[in-house]
């Protein structure tokens, strides 16, 4: 057995689940169909023993509370702890940087396990994985990565990465936060809007203007511990889905750091943030997924057993037909998915792959919510199902971390690059 297999039944070790909890949540026969499909690519063994724990996992730990996590706004901090200790909030992070050492395959699996089960907690693992450690990873200093990285490496603490602002948007490169060296110090002004993980986070990467002259090519990023003075939070939002996982402003008022909490040089924010959102766009695009299965995965098991002019309604050619369009736009996104994840995984650009992933998945889960609702009829339009909840969930996946109108442009212009315009 090779060593990545050995910390894969490490990290497996916590999860002695056996499947018939799936039935008390889906069903047997949404269980069973959900155990023997897709094979889409044969799986290494460690992605494949990966993918039965977070789901296991999902079964156990997060279909259960899911409903009363998004009513209550709660944010789940025994759940995260507990996907901390099995190594899901560092997939990717090199076993000797302290993290797990799987690579990016691994990771976007893990995330649509878990969003399948709640697409808050994927958001979060999303964030601290790919927005926080990611970019830590790759430009920190050994200073920086004892202090901003090793404590956010298995849930400890979590981080954030703040990048929007109420003004920019889709906008990256007008950052209106600014960073003045002023002696020894770093001095912050600005706010950062959307932050996921805000309320619950520990530190954040911060993305200001420190040259307003050269643009994008100004603006530089940095770590920033949350209990900095001069940075306070605004109101926790109330948001139409992912509602156990908090979004706030962060408000920077003569926020003074020190110098060498700058991550790379100066100038480079605007390439390690588009770098950053390449490798999470992956991570949305496998939330989505998890959104969409479950989507599926409802409205199979509501259409085998809700009985219409005496039968299942799942003998319905209408039925059909929207079963199988949920499961082709499903099984081509997770494709995607897995082949921007490769590519990187090779080393390789990845750009417009990831786009075109992040799209494709984020379509498909609002189209499978949308139709597991049309099928399940009334029942699907309250909350005593779990269709109403994934429909809510659905709609951020085309927003953040680049619109859908983003992601059309990233694609188009890669395109035209490729053809040599």
């Amino acid at each position: 057995m090779t060593a990545t297999a050995i910390k894969v039944l490490r990290i497996c070790s916590y999860a002695p689940f056996i499947r018939h909890q799936a039935g008390k949540s889906l069903g047997l026969t949404t269980q069973m169909r959900y155990a023997s499909s897709h094979s889409l690519i044969d799986l290494p063994e460690t992605h494949a023993l990966l993918r039965k724990t977070c789901r296991d996992f999902a079964e156990k730990e997060l279909i259960p509370i899911a409903g009363q996590l998004d009513r209550e706004h709660k944010f789940p901090a025994e759940q995260i702890k507990k996907l901390g200790q099995l190594g899901l909030l560092c997939v990717d992070v090199p076993e000797s940087e302290g993290g797990t050492g799987l690579d990016y395959l691994a990771y976007a699996i893990a995330i649509e396990e878990i969003s399948r089960g709640c697409a808050s907690t994927g958001v979060i693992l999303s964030v601290n994985n790919s927005l926080y450690l990611g970019p830590i990873l790759k430009n920190a200093t050994p200073e920086q990565k004892e202090k901003f990285m090793k404590p956010f490496l298995h849930g400890d603490r979590i981080g954030c990465f703040a990048l929007s602002e109420p003004g920019n948007g889709s906008d990256a490169g007008a950052a209106s936060t600014t960073a003045q060296l002023q002696g020894e110090k770093w001095v912050l002004n600005g706010t950062k809007a959307w932050i996921t993980n805000g309320y619950e986070a520990d530190a954040a990467v911060v993305f200001a203007t420190t040259d307003k002259k050269m643009k994008h090519k100004g603006i530089s990023a940095f770590l920033v511990d949350k209990s900095t003075p001069g940075l306070s939070l605004g109101k926790k939002e109330d948001k139409l889905g992912i509602r156990a996982s908090s979004t706030c402003y962060l408000i920077f008022e003569d926020c003074s750091i020190p110098a060498e909490n700058i991550l790379g040089k100066p100038g480079m924010g605007f390439k390690i943030a588009m770098q950053t959102l390449d490798a999470g766009r992956i991570g949305i695009a496998s939330q989505a997924l998890g959104i969409a299965q479950a989507s599926l995965d409802c409205a199979v098991d509501y259409s085998m057993k809700r009985q219409s002019f005496g039968m299942p309604i799942a003998k319905m050619q209408t039925i059909q037909n929207k079963l199988a369009d949920m499961e082709v736009r499903l099984e081509s996104a997770r494709l995607l998915t897995w082949k921007a994840a490769m590519l990187k995984d090779a080393g390789k650009n990845f750009t417009k792959e990831a786009a075109m992933a992040k799209l494709a998945a984020s379509e498909a889960a609002t189209f499978n919510a949308h139709s597991a609702i049309q099928i399940l009829g009334g029942m699907g339009y309250v909350t005593d199902m779990p269709a109403e909840r994934h429909y809510r969930d659905a709609r951020i996946t085309e927003i953040y971390e680049g619109t859908s109108e983003i992601q059309r442009i990233v694609i188009a212009t890669n395109l035209l690059k490729e053809h040599g315009f």
